[in-house]
């Protein structure tokens, strides 16, 4: 009897058994570039490239035209420099911007009166521009800027002292009146940072709640560095707050967002309270899953709260979801009582259920609730 009819010989593998799951696809090397974050890109600078397009070519004009200068070059740098691309557009951050430019100019042309121009005479204005600037502001920005400036004016000569100095004030006040005539929507790019932030705040939750129903401690290790990453989209979401409220204060077609911008200000900080809440929830999960038993308990419950910090990421574009939140959250803070929902498991347990109660107020906080009721919401132990 043959080896294929041997019933004791090992029985050849199936081709499908063997063949990779996924085969490689050539494709061509243009087919690897897409348009597409390109695109995203320009939509969300258009409203700054019509900023700096509006800002430039009218402080030109005016110094061209009604001042009569020959060559305003720095009334459209200063526009340009002041104003950019970044997200940060608040009037206070332009305004600095402006500011250290001027003092740039001021130095170079202070010492082209006195000194006159050259090599040295340039590497001395720059020194005391850095050295005024840094003096004045710690913003790194902001002494880089003043030496720009103090550059051109020390390398490109000109007939007319202060002259550009006066462009640059020029340039400045346009920087200044398109921040707040043609805003920069700082409601909508102040939602996507949130959004962003609940997102990977759910996914870190997600992480530690899987972690616990399988007793996993390479999933909680990788739930506790989610966590701990929050903190930088913390800060985004800080920084495009302020800058939208900033706008929101001077531009008169933005005074409705006010309240809007406040309320989720509102939401931000108690986030903030809820994502460090989180880090010392996925530390005890860590720590407790080490003995590799399930805990379906505290996963249930951290789900629930999980499930209510959704309904708060849904409730930035939508307030009317801000009761329905609170509600949810409400629902599963009366259920936190360590002793009730684990009476007869260790201290470990019970104290890993004790931490899901700060979260649990910080998320009612953050869905409209005052910190009073939101503590007394929670059962005493």
């Amino acid at each position: 009897m043959s080896a294929a009819q041997d019933p004791g010989s090992p029985r050849p593998a199936a081709p499908d058994e063997t063949a990779p799951l996924t085969l490689p696809i050539r494709v061509r090397w243009w087919s690897r570039f897409s348009p597409r974050p390109g695109w995203m890109r320009l939509r969300a600078s258009s409203v700054a490239i019509v900023q700096i397009v509006v800002a430039a070519t009218g402080a030109y004009a005016f110094a061209t035209y009604i001042l009569g200068h020959p060559a305003p070059l720095l009334a459209a740098t200063v526009t340009v420099s002041s104003l950019g691309l970044v997200r940060d557009a608040r009037p206070r951050r332009v305004l600095e911007t402006v500011i250290g430019m001027i003092i740039g100019i001021l130095v170079a042309e202070v010492l082209l009166l006195v000194a006159g121009s050259g090599w040295w005479q340039l590497g001395l204005a720059l020194a005391a521009t850095l050295a005024v600037a840094r003096f004045l502001s710690p913003q790194p920005g902001f002494a880089i800027a003043a030496a720009i400036q103090s550059l051109i004016v020390m390398i490109i000569p000109t007939s007319s002292p202060m002259l550009r100095l006066i462009d640059g004030v020029v340039g400045g006040i346009a920087a200044l009146l398109v921040t707040a005539l043609i805003p920069r929507s700082p409601q909508r790019t102040e939602v996507a940072s949130g959004e962003v932030l609940f997102t990977r705040f759910q996914s870190a939750t997600d992480t530690i709640i899987r972690a616990l129903r399988r007793g996993d401690r390479v999933r909680a290790q990788r739930g506790l560095e989610k966590a701990r990453a929050l903190q930088a989209d913390i800060d985004d979401w800080r920084l495009t707050l302020e800058s939208g409220m900033g706008i929101a204060r001077i531009s008169p077609f933005l005074r409705s967002q006010r309240h809007e911008i406040a309320r989720h200000q509102r939401i931000w900080q108690a986030m903030d309270f809820a994502c460090r809440n989180l880090r010392v929830i996925a530390r005890r999960t860590v720590y407790l899953v080490d003995d590799r038993q399930p805990r379906p308990v505290a996963a249930d419950l951290l789900a629930d709260l999980g499930r209510g910090a959704d309904l708060i990421a849904q409730s930035l574009r939508d307030i009317s979801l801000e009761p329905v939140a609170r509600e949810a959250l409400r629902a599963v803070a009366v259920r936190l009582d360590p002793a009730v929902v684990l009476p007869d498991s260790t201290l470990g347990d019970q104290n890993l259920v004790a931490a899901l109660r700060p979260l649990a107020v910080d998320l009612l906080t953050a869905a409209g609730m005052s910190g009073e009721d939101a503590a007394h919401a929670v059962p005493r132990i």
